[in-house]
């Protein structure tokens, strides 16, 4: 008896459908990763880890942060983090995935509405799927389709409290949400909103607060902010307050569950918070190479965002991954987007622009691309 029978079929159907994944080491330019900042090899944290580890901070933590693990490694960050972003508290978790599920599964109660973007991110889905509100989905990146949501919601006699769950910066399409619209919106109806900053966070606002920065401190804003991507570390961080820290402590099972972090991944993002103010060249060279990329790579189909993520959308899955493999072939780590991961229809190349390479490297992958798309 094969006892994993159906496990093979259902990979042997991937396969079949040439939908079955593979790990692929890191090789060739990176225009693939989110290290948007090139922060992840960054001297600086290593230094601050070194340091931690001088004073005695230990590489494990453990246990949850409700038993042993919670180190003063993970207080300092978070008392510097709610500074940093101006938010009443924050609340350090091991993966913005794991922060997602959070949210969504434990603050939204039954009798609840949650209205979600059409395309926020798995993790979001994943939450959802264990929450007890309802739930409702909005069009993408549109305010007014947030507010027939809640409208059809009331007349229908939904009583509770409106939660409005949205990325604020797409990771495949690289367009930004209605941020002011849905925060007027969120005012108007005494709602709540749930903001994902994973993609934006490091890269816009000031010193890198993001593009939800100046809402922090409301009390009708819950944030979370990675850091794992620009700031070239690990974890999350949800910004808001006090009352969703103490709530999340107590009852989020993704948190209570769970080994607490490295401390010595604190010591690092504390550091990677430090660096956004002290380096702002970071941001300002990433600027510079999302203009350049946009002379050099729109005319070969690329959509130019104004953000570091710039998709060029085939359609055909087959094309668009024979295009990647050609790419990687050449030196470039592009790599290619197909459903489920995004819609029919709209396969596509997910270029991203990061600090670690150089204005000439942009130049070459253009190259690349036209020889590949001929």
């Amino acid at each position: 008896m094969d006892l994993w029978q159906a496990q093979r079929a259902d990979l042997d159907g991937l396969a079949a459908r040439d939908r079955l994944r593979r790990l692929i080491a890191r090789q060739g330019r990176d225009f693939s990763s989110n290290d948007y900042l090139g922060m992840s090899g960054a001297p600086r944290l290593a230094q601050a880890v070194e340091e931690a580890i001088a004073r005695g901070v230990p590489m494990g933590s453990g246990g949850s942060r409700l038993l042993r693990g919670n180190d003063p490694e993970h207080e300092a960050l978070e008392e510097d983090a709610a500074r940093f972003f101006g938010a009443e508290s924050a609340l350090f978790l091991s993966s913005g995935y794991g922060a997602n599920v959070a949210l969504l599964a434990t603050l939204p109660q039954r009798g609840d509405l949650v209205v979600y973007d059409a395309l926020i991110h798995a993790s979001m889905h994943e939450g959802l799927a264990l929450t007890r509100a309802e739930k409702m989905v909005a069009a993408h990146n549109d305010a007014q389709s947030f507010a027939d949501a809640i409208g059809a919601w009331r007349k229908a006699g939904g009583k509770g409290r409106v939660w409005l769950a949205f990325e604020s910066l797409y990771s495949m399409d690289g367009d930004r949400a209605p941020i002011p619209e849905l925060a007027a919106l969120a005012r108007r109806h005494e709602a709540i909103m749930l903001i994902d900053e994973a993609h934006a966070t490091g890269v816009f606002g000031p010193d890198g607060r993001g593009l939800a920065a100046g809402l922090d401190g409301r009390d009708d804003t819950v944030v979370l902010r990675t850091c794992g991507k620009a700031l070239g570390c690990e974890g999350a961080l949800i910004c808001g307050p006090a009352v969703v820290r103490d709530f999340l402590v107590n009852r989020a099972r993704p948190f209570i569950f769970s080994t607490a972090p490295s401390p010595l991944m604190a010591a690092a993002v504390r550091e990677a918070l430090r660096m956004l103010v002290d380096e702002p060249e970071r941001r300002t060279g990433l600027m510079a190479q999302v203009a350049h990329a946009v002379e050099v790579l729109a005319p070969w189909g690329a959509t130019p965002t104004g953000t570091q993520i710039m998709p060029l959308i085939l359609g055909d899955e087959a094309r668009t991954m024979a295009v990647a493999a050609h790419l990687q072939d050449a030196g470039f780590d592009v790599r290619g987007i197909r459903p489920p991961t995004v819609a029919p229809g709209t396969s596509r190349l997910r270029i991203s622009l990061t600090r670690n390479v150089m204005l000439e490297d942009i130049d070459a992958l253009a190259g690349a691309l036209a020889k590949a798309l001929a």
